[in-house]
């Protein structure tokens, strides 16, 4: 059973335009990049003969990162306990897809943490972007 997608003339696709991050109720504006995903783990089951007979299901691996200019990274750090990004209690994520026509979605990250603060700095640099790994239990895809 598969979703039914009708083509559409002149439509509307989602681009990073289209997109609000909002971090423990902060819009931040000067995000470059969010990646979330999970990952279900599955394997075949084996039983007579060569085939899989059947398939097990393990654990769901949450993955998320969000990069972020390195004057937010610094701004947030400053507010963080003892000014530090990895001290900061688990908060959720929220992406926002807001296009001009059609639908909107939220996808909700949870119990977001930073795993790890860093910079990496080089000649001729004149911005900076600092990406930022998190720790997460799960995400509520399209949350109504």
């Amino acid at each position: 059973m598969g979703v039914e997608i009708k083509p559409l003339i002149n439509g509307y696709a989602y681009g990073w335009g289209d997109i609000s991050i909002n971090i423990n109720g902060i819009t931040y504006t000067d995000a470059t990049a969010i990646k979330y995903e999970e990952e279900q783990e599955k394997v075949n089951v084996y039983g007579a003969g060569r085939r899989p007979v059947r398939r097990g299901k393990g654990r769901v691996k949450p993955m998320a990162s969000v990069t972020l200019s390195v004057e937010t990274v610094m701004a947030i750090t400053r507010t963080a306990p003892n000014k530090m990004l990895t001290n900061i209690a688990p908060f959720p994520i929220v992406v926002m897809y807001q296009p001009e026509s059609g639908p909107i979605v939220k996808d909700v990250i949870c119990n977001c943490e930073f795993k790890k603060n860093s910079r990496d700095w080089k000649e001729g640099d004149m911005t900076k972007e600092v990406v930022l790994d998190l720790l997460i239990s799960h995400i509520e895809w399209d949350k109504q």
